[in-house]
């Protein structure tokens, strides 16, 4: 078992404690039920504490030139690649994620990490003109002070590093919040890589508690003035809405039900393949997966033979093997759930074209076509390896399919004619849409977020700064203004 399991508990103010609450977060690993660490949660007074440690440690580090944040931040990457394979095992333990994608999601991490060293760096200001003889207006970004993240149990290590590195780069300070099922990989070793790597402390904390304890002390206090939170969308509205009472700027990455198309003219073997990818990456606990997958009728024999055909080859077991395409989810609820979730679907008269067993928290791949139009499974978020193929007859009958649904996260379309991908992505309703690749997609540069019930706000390049600083205009008039009386 990895060394990082003994960074299970709070990091406040840079010290490592132990909670104050009076039951433990038991951490599992998913595949084989190993009990890798208990936490102890922290309490309401512990929230309040990181935060005002937050709130202290900024002031100063606001003011910190942009080289030194710019240098603690490529220490922080050193340390993360010298430490890369351990994390990636310490991703297949927690959250029973295959080699692919713990190796997928610490190289990703990487890379953002790599951005937000420049994003020390890069100018945050602007001289504006002025209708006013004489005037100077002066435009400056500065930090918004405290940013309150909380982070999901998928990708907990990239989606975290995501918000945490370009914040304190910008000369915020960070509180998180990972969730229980990822509190060392979304937590106490991000809190380490920044701790080894000289960052002043109070500046990044953790707190590792539960709602039934806190309540929503953690969106409501004072503090923070932005939250960014990741997760579902039932849960984002909640956070949402506090925050909103409270004057607070959220950044909400929320669920998905994203369809990958299949046009006529789509080089078939190679959209199995991005299907495939889009569908089952990490078991299908991606929000950008690919729930619905649309086919032109014309294609839908050989495309749905070939499918199912690869669908049918992938290996379940074990996540530390490297043989294996799908591990466990992760945990025996989501198991159940999931099960459940294809019982109903036979039950409205769908057919599995394949049928995968639950074994524990291993489920293994499942295909269904023949859904009814009006299956409340074809507008819902399926977070697990579950596919639903659809057919349809032209691509105005895919545009609504595509756009049937209260989410719009992302998306794909595949065509041998790019400028046709174009078209049919500039007509769906979603945040991100790619041409014939998968509906999995990251960048540090480009905006990433969604439409509808899928989130606000945008992260990543240009967007983070807009996320994580608040403008101030100064003005200096260098003559003499005539005042009217």
């Amino acid at each position: 078992m990895s060394f990082f399991y003994e960074l299970a508990d709070q990091y406040i103010d840079g010290e490592w404690r132990t909670g104050t609450g009076s039951w433990d977060i038991i951490d599992f690993n998913p595949y084989n039920g190993e009990k890798l660490a208990a936490i102890t949660i922290a309490t309401a007074q512990e929230v309040d504490l990181a935060y005002r440690a937050a709130e202290r440690a900024q002031r100063s580090w606001a003011t910190t030139g942009p080289y030194e944040r710019h240098s603690v931040l490529e220490r922080a990457l050193r340390i993360t690649e010298e430490l890369h394979d351990d994390i990636v095992e310490a991703i297949v333990d927690e959250l029973g994620g295959t080699r692919l994608k713990a190796e997928y999601e610490v190289c990703v991490a990487e890379e953002f990490l790599r951005d937000a060293i420049q994003q020390a760096l890069r100018p945050l200001g602007r001289i504006l003109p002025s209708p006013v003889d004489g005037k100077e207006n002066r435009l400056f970004r500065q930090p918004v002070g405290v940013i309150g993240v909380i982070s999901p149990f998928n990708f907990p290590f990239l989606v975290t590093m995501k918000s945490v590195a370009p914040a304190l780069a910008l000369g915020n300070a960070v509180v998180i919040k990972p969730n229980q099922n990822a509190p060392v990989v979304g937590g106490g070793l991000i809190a380490k890589i920044f701790e080894d790597a000289g960052l002043p402390a109070g500046l990044l904390n953790i707190l590792i508690t539960d709602v039934a304890e806190i309540g929503d002390a953690f969106i409501e206090h004072p503090v923070p003035k932005v939250i960014s939170f990741a997760g579902t969308d039932r849960v984002g509205r909640h956070v949402g809405a506090i925050a909103a009472g409270h004057f607070k700027r959220t950044i909400l990455e929320l669920s998905g039900n994203s369809a990958l198309v299949v046009l006529e003219d789509a080089d078939i073997d190679y959209a199995v393949d991005a299907a495939v990818f889009s569908r089952f990456v990490y078991q299908g606990q991606v929000c950008m997966a690919a729930n619905r997958i649309l086919v032109d009728r014309r294609v839908e024999r050989e495309f749905t033979e070939k499918f199912t055909a690869k669908v049918a080859a992938l290996r379940t077991g074990d996540p530390r093997d490297p043989e294996i395409q799908i591990g466990p989810v992760i945990n025996t609820f989501q198991a159940d759930a999931l099960t459940a979730l294809v019982d109903q679907a036979l039950a409205e008269g769908a057919t599995a074209l394949v049928r995968g067993r639950t074994r524990g928290n291993l489920v293994e791949p499942t295909v269904l076509t023949g859904l009814p139009e009006d299956s409340p499974l074809l507008s819902q978020e399926i977070f697990g390896p579950v596919a639903l193929l659809v057919t349809f007859d032209g691509e105005d009958d895919a545009v609504r399919i595509a756009n049937d649904t209260p989410y719009g996260l992302s998306g794909a379309v595949h065509t041998r004619s790019t400028e046709r991908g174009v078209r049919f992505a500039q007509r769906v309703v979603s945040g991100m849409f790619h041409v014939n690749d998968s509906t999995v997609q990251d960048d540090p540069l480009v905006a990433f977020g969604g439409e509808k019930s899928s989130g606000i706000g945008r992260l990543n390049g240009e967007a983070t700064v807009d996320a994580f600083t608040t403008q101030k205009w100064m003005s200096i008039q260098h003559g003499r203004t005539a005042f009217p009386f």
